[in-house]
């Protein structure tokens, strides 16, 4: 086989094309490239777009060509749904035509059998050789919403992503817009990409890529096997010194390693092996599926902490134990107040100067507490003895404090300590609301009071590996 292209991380071509061609299956529906078009049409794509299928004269209002060596222009980017036995002569034409990415989305390659194997190194081979670059097979593709490139081969249900600042990427589809919410979300993403059967690009090649992103600030990554371990402990080692890196690695088990096998091809790393390998380098791991998508946000909107100091506001003493009882796990301590401070929140309110400042006693008694309550979390916040912020909002039975909760923390923005919140209240739909409309903001909130913690313990201990360089 080829030998890997020298330094071929450069996933421009991937990313951000000025020109798309379309292989295969063009029949409306809910799966397959007419699909594609409509939704890179919707996320409003600029560049050209081309339809390959030699059954079609024009779809979406685009002319259809019979073959890529017909398409008139220059493409920079291809993505090919058709059976996997017409793949290899695909590419090969790819290969003349000059493309440079290509996203193989059909199956029945490495993941299906023996056959498929071979016919997956035939294709690795005709691209190395080319000097083309392959994310799949077997993968439901990628996108970066700044340039509205979202060639999703699934109906998603949603037109656009928001654009922001974490990059996911993962061995599944399930990371992509046909799988999760996108469209709902109050924080965006800067490039998505299933790496599916993992034959060229893999792990290291997006690191490699998203290290110098100015879009991306941190890389969340699902993971059933490592392809190179040394390179791999290479190349994050140096990512990690520039941005975040969480990983979230299935096949733990031997059952679990042995059904990934048959999932995308590949063989899972030996688990202890690949933990030191994330200690050494500083990557930062995850333990759950909904970690994947949560634990970036600190790291995406808000400063790194100065040390391990947590703050806790909260309207009831026990979430107040329960955050310190967490925070334990991750290093994070609860110190008092400077006295400054501690002296001022008992002239607010006796017994508010503790370790935990719970607002519940005072909410009761105080009329208009909301005010109160600004002072206070400002207050907290520019405690010298504090490095990092836990929240706590309760949103009431009809949502009444929400709009004085936003101006508070809009009043926040710029703050140079991290603030994680939990929302509660009677009524999810608030919830909701106030969860979305928060992380519009910029201010992370997270679904539980042990990923709110874990989140600012995974912050402290990165800023920790990065030796205090902000």
């Amino acid at each position: 086989m080829a030998l890997r292209n020298p330094k071929g991380s450069d996933l421009t071509p991937l990313f951000d094309p000025r020109s798309i061609a379309v292989i295969g299956l063009l029949k409306e529906g809910f799966f397959g490239g007419y699909v594609v078009i409509k939704s890179l049409l919707n996320a409003g794509f600029k560049g050209e777009i081309f339809p390959v299928n030699p059954s079609y004269n024009e779809v979406l209002g685009l002319t259809v060509y019979p073959s890529i060596k017909d398409v008139p222009r220059k493409i920079d980017l291809v993505l090919i749904i058709t059976g996997a036995r017409s793949v290899p002569g695909i590419l090969r034409e790819c290969v003349e035509k000059g493309v440079r990415a290509c996203i193989v989305v059909s199956d029945g390659f490495a993941e299906r059998d023996e056959e498929g194997r071979r016919l997956q190194d035939e294709i690795v081979e005709i691209a190395r050789r080319g000097n083309l670059r392959i994310v799949g097979p077997n993968t439901a593709g990628i996108a970066n919403p700044a340039k509205g490139l979202i060639p999703n081969p699934y109906e998603m249900g949603y037109e656009k992503i928001k654009h922001g600042a974490i990059a996911v990427c993962a061995q599944t589809g399930m990371i992509n817009p046909q799988a999760f919410p996108y469209g709902d979300l109050g924080y965006g993403v800067s490039k998505i990409c299933d790496f599916g059967n993992k034959s060229d690009v893999d792990e290291c090649d997006l690191m490699e890529y998203l290290e110098s992103d100015p879009s991306t600030k941190v890389m969340t990554l699902y993971l059933e096997s490592i392809k190179d371990g040394q390179r791999f402990l290479k190349v994050s080692k140096r990512v990690v010194s520039r941005k975040p890196v969480l990983i979230l690695k299935s096949g733990r088990t031997e059952q679990g390693a042995h059904v990934s096998a048959s999932h995308t091809g590949s063989l899972a790393l030996d688990e202890q092996i690949f933990d030191a390998a994330c200690k050494q380098s500083g990557i930062l791991r995850l333990e759950t599926f909904r970690e994947l998508f949560e634990l970036p946000k600190i790291f995406a909107s808000q400063p790194l902490p100065k040390g391990n100091r947590l703050g806790i506001i909260t309207f009831t003493g026990g979430v107040g134990v329960l955050a310190i009882d967490e925070g334990a796990k991750y290093g994070l301590s609860v110190p008092l107040l400077s006295s400054g401070t501690r002296k001022k929140l008992e002239a607010i309110f006796p017994g508010l100067g503790k370790r935990i400042v719970d607002m519940g006693p005072p909410m009761a008694l105080i009329n208009n507490y909301m005010p109160v309550y600004s002072e206070i979390l400002k207050m907290v916040t520019l405690d010298p003895c504090i490095d990092s912020i836990f929240n706590v909002i309760w949103t009431g039975p009809s949502g009444e404090f929400m709009e004085k909760y936003l101006t508070i923390y809009r009043e926040l923005q710029g703050s140079k300590k991290p603030i994680a919140s939990w929302i509660y209240g009677p009524r999810l739909p608030f919830v909701r609301e106030m969860t979305y409309r928060l992380e519009e903001l910029g201010f992370p909130v997270f679904p539980d009071i042990e990923m709110a913690i874990k989140a600012l313990g995974m912050a402290s201990q990165y800023a920790k590996t990065k030796g205090g360089d902000q």
